[in-house]
Formats: C-alpha cells, sequence, structure tokens
C-alpha cells in the first residue's frame, strides 16, 4: 500500500515545477516518500513521533502549502494528534521516545506551522500550544536540548536551532503576549557561541535582515562550503545532508538581492545527488554513518523543506 500511495502521488505534480524528461522531480520524489512514510509510524506503533509526525508533518504541511498533492490520509491522523498538546506527554511511554522536552518541541513547531499555513487548528489550541512551550524556555533565555556534548543532529536539533524555532512559535502565537520571551531567546541567540555551522546557519535564520550581523554569517556559511556544494558539521568536514539542509534554509530566508545564488544552486546540486531512489535521503547521525530510521525520516524531512524553500521557481 505504501509504494501505491507513492505512484499515485507522483502522477499529481504542480504546475509550476517542471518536469526534465518526464522524470518526477527531487521534490516530487521526496514529497511521495514521505506521504508513505509519515502516517506509517502512527499506524504501525500505536503512537506518534518526533520524526515523522513532527518533521516529516512539517514538510508535508509545507508542500501541501506549495500546491503539491498531500493525501488526506497522509497528514490528518498527525493534525488531529497536533491539536491535542496536553497529551503530547504521553509519546514518552513509548520506549523509542523517553524526551518529553524534545517531543513538545517538535510537535509544537508542526502544529504551529500548521495554523500559519491554513490548516486552521483552533485558536485555544494554539494558544495553549504556546503557554506550554514557553513554560519550557530556560531562565538565560534559551531552549536547551541535550545533545550529548555533540552538534545536534536532525532529531535532536541542538540548543541554538531549538531556540529559534521555539521563539518563532512563540511570536505566531501572540507576539505581544510573548514579546518578553521573544526578546530573551534573540538576546541569547546573539551571544550565544556558534561552535557549528548548524549552530550559525540557526542563527542567520532568527537575523536574516540585520545587516551587520547577517553579512558575517553569511560570510562564514560561505567559506564553510565544500568543492561538492554540501556543508558539514564543521567548516572542511566531509558534507551532510542535515547540515547543507539548515545552512540552504538559512540561505532562503535572505531577500532576493542578498542570497548567494550560486552558493544555493551548489547546495541544491549537493542534496540531489545524495537522494536515495526511494525519494529520502540517507540519514545523518552523530557521529556519522549510523543506521537510524528515525534520523532518516528527520533527515528526508529537512532535505525536502530546503528543496522547497529554494526551488529556483518560488
Amino acid at each position: 500500500m505504501r509504494w501505491i500511495v507513492a505512484l499515485v502521488c507522483l502522477q499529481f505534480v504542480p504546475a509550476a515545477i517542471p518536469q526534465s524528461g518526464g522524470a518526477a522531480s527531487p521534490e516530487v520524489r521526496a514529497v511521495a516518500h514521505l506521504v508513505s512514510e509519515v502516517p506509517a509510524w502512527s499506524r504501525e506503533n500505536g503512537c506518534y513521533s518526533c520524526h515523522n509526525n513532527g518533521d516529516g508533518a512539517r514538510a508535508l504541511l509545507l508542500a501541501r502549502s506549495l500546491g503539491y498533492a498531500v493525501p488526506h490520509q497522509a497528514i490528518d491522523d498527525t493534525l488531529r494528534w497536533l491539536r491535542q498538546p496536553d497529551r503530547w506527554e504521553e509519546g514518552a511511554k513509548h520506549p523509542m521516545a523517553s524526551d518529553t522536552r524534545l517531543a513538545r518541541l517538535h510537535f509544537a513547531t508542526a502544529l504551529s506551522l500548521a495554523g500559519t499555513l491554513g490548516e486552521k487548528p483552533p485558536n485555544q489550541v494554539l494558544a495553549r500550544n504556546a503557554q506550554l512551550l514557553a513554560m519550557q524556555q530556560s531562565k538565560d533565555g534559551a531552549w536547551h536540548v541535550d545533545t550529548g556534548s555533540m552538534v545536534g543532529s536532525p532529531i535532536t536539533w541542538g540548543s541554538t536551532l531549538a531556540t529559534v524555532l521555539a521563539a518563532d512559535v512563540l511570536a505566531a502565537a501572540d507576539g505581544a503576549k510573548y514579546a518578553a520571551h521573544t526578546a530573551q531567546a534573540r538576546s541569547w541567540l546573539r551571544s550565544a557561541p556558534r561552535e557549528s555551522v548548524l549552530d550559525t546557519a540557526a542563527v542567520l535564520i532568527a537575523f536574516p535582515d540585520e545587516p551587520g550581523m547577517s553579512t558575517q554569517l553569511i560570510a562564514a556559511l560561505l567559506q564553510a562550503q565544500n568543492a561538492d556544494g554540501g556543508w558539514g558539521p564543521q567548516p572542511r568536514q566531509r558534507a551532510e545532508t542535515f547540515d547543507t539542509a539548515i545552512v540552504l534554509i538559512a540561505l532562503a530566508r535572505l531577500r532576493p538581492q542578498h542570497q548567494p545564488l550560486e552558493a544555493i544552486s551548489k547546495g541544491r546540486a549537493f542534496l540531489i545527488g545524495q537522494q536515495l531512489e526511494t525519494g529520502g535521503w540517507p540519514e545523518t547521525t552523530r557521529p556519522s554513518g549510523s543506521s537510524s530510521y528515525a534520523h532518516h525520516i528527520s533527515t528526508s524531512a529537512w532535505a525536502t523543506i530546503a528543496l522547497l524553500r529554494t526551488h529556483p521557481e518560488r
């Protein structure tokens, strides 16, 4: 049934996205893969996950808003779950989902995106989502995520990326009510050490329009880009799908006249070159080379979002 759904989805391609020689575009193949995989976790495991129903759902919500075919059965079950923020900790009862703090960050971000893209969760649900997320903010203004002293991964994010995304959720829910929270988060982001390419890209996502800061961040990212077009966790390290995706998402946040188009084009080419026949991507793990379904889905979701955000016809 999964491959049947994927094949059906491949037949419906947005008119604005051209095909090459009759072949489905990388974006269409990526969306088709997630259409198959996102609903599979809850169906097969009886619970909801950060990777499928958080990251994967965000990619499908974005794809649907851009005109890609995302069948209701691929996302509706997740949306029902996301509209119950007081139940999210129940996922921790499953042995593969024990970090309730991280789960809330993933689900909160997906629910907020659903609200901004027209899926229309009730206002009281969005308000409750923001309230619960605000309670997790640390005194220094950040949302700290334990990555085991390693660089953030597709499912752990890292404190810098987590803080950027959490602050965006609060601003979207009620900018006035949570002004102090977001200001404190932005203050932390300005002074937090940038220990990786991921950290630098995440800060650029937060400050795309500040000339002094964004210019410095862009320069650092361009210097860190490898000859193959991708980015690794550190400059001159082997390029990884996740790190490349986050950098592309950051560069896409810039005003069109400030976007380094050549670097973006090379980054897209790297991602497309790494795409699997299934439409997904090999998982980015820390350390590299491990096998993980969770990381595979989250990596594939981030890569899909990056390709959607940077498509040259958008």
